[in-house]
C-alpha cells in the first residue's frame, strides 16, 4: 500500500466527502419537514418561476431518488425527485428554484455553463483516462519507476486535470443557480423571509458537496505531481 496515497488523498478525501454529504442530507431533512405557508410543491415553484421568466419551452418531469434532481440543458428537462416534486416544503422550494437557476442560466446565455456543458464528454474521458493510467502505472509499471510507468503518471496527471478543471467550472454555475434561486424565492413571494432561511441552509450545503468534490480532485493531483517530482 501507498502510505503517502492514503495520507494524502483517501483520508482527507473521504472524510471531507462524508461530512459534505452529512451536511447537506441533514440540512434537507430539516428543511423537508417544515411546510412553505403558501403551499407551493417543488412542480409549481418551478412552473412558476419559469412563466415569471417567460421560458415556455422547458418541461418539467419527475425524477426517481433522492437528492437526484437536475436540469438537463440539451433536453431543456428540469427533472425534480420524489421529495421535490410533489411536496410542498422549504426543501422543495430551494432546490426546485435552484434548478430552475441552470434553466434562467441557459436562457440568458450563462457562459459558464455552456463551459461546463462542452466539458462533459471531456470531464468522463479524464475521469477514465486517470483512473486506468493509476491502475495500470501503479501495480504494473512497479509504482511509475519504469519509462512505460511514467507515460502512465504523465497520462493520470492529463485525466484528472480535466477533471479538476470541470470540478471547478462547475462551481460558479452551482453558486449562481443558488444565488439566483433565493432571490427569485424572496421578490416573487414564494416563501417568506423567515422562510428563506431554511431554503438558503439547504443550498449552501449542497454546495458544499461540490466543493469537496473539487478539493478531492486537487488531492489526487497533488499526490500524482509530487510522484512526478520524486521520479525527477
Amino acid at each position: 500500500m501507498n502510505w503517502s496515497y492514503l495520507v494524502i488523498v483517501i483520508v482527507p478525501g473521504l472524510m471531507l466527502g462524508l461530512w459534505a454529504q452529512w451536511r447537506v442530507k441533514s440540512a434537507f431533512a430539516r428543511a423537508s419537514r417544515m411546510h412553505s405557508r403558501r403551499g407551493l410543491t417543488g412542480a409549481q415553484v418551478a412552473q412558476e418561476i419559469l412563466d415569471g421568466a417567460g421560458i415556455t419551452d422547458v418541461r418539467i418531469e419527475p425524477h426517481q431518488g433522492v437528492l437526484s434532481d437536475h436540469y438537463h440543458p440539451s433536453k431543456k428537462a428540469l427533472r425534480l425527485s420524489e421529495p421535490v416534486y410533489g411536496q410542498a416544503t422549504l426543501a422543495a422550494a430551494g432546490v426546485a428554484a435552484h434548478e430552475v437557476g441552470h434553466a434562467l442560466q441557459h436562457a440568458k446565455g450563462y457562459w459558464p455553463l455552456a463551459v461546463r456543458s462542452a466539458l462533459v464528454p471531456a470531464c468522463v474521458a479524464g475521469q477514465w483516462i486517470g483512473q486506468i493510467a493509476m491502475l495500470v502505472g501503479c501495480f504494473f509499471a512497479f509504482g511509475f519507476r519504469t519509462p512505460f510507468g511514467q507515460w502512465m503518471l504523465l497520462a493520470a496527471i492529463a485525466g484528472y486535470g480535466l477533471v479538476f478543471l470541470f470540478t471547478l467550472v462547475t462551481l460558479p454555475v452551482e453558486f449562481d443557480a443558488s444565488a439566483r434561486a433565493v432571490r427569485i424565492l424572496g421578490d416573487r413571494g414564494i416563501l417568506d423571509p423567515d422562510e428563506l432561511g431554511e431554503a438558503k441552509a439547504v443550498l449552501d450545503a449542497a454546495a458544499w458537496t461540490y466543493v469537496a468534490s473539487a478539493v478531492q480532485v486537487l488531492l489526487v493531483l497533488i499526490w500524482l505531481l509530487m510522484q512526478l517530482n520524486r521520479r525527477r
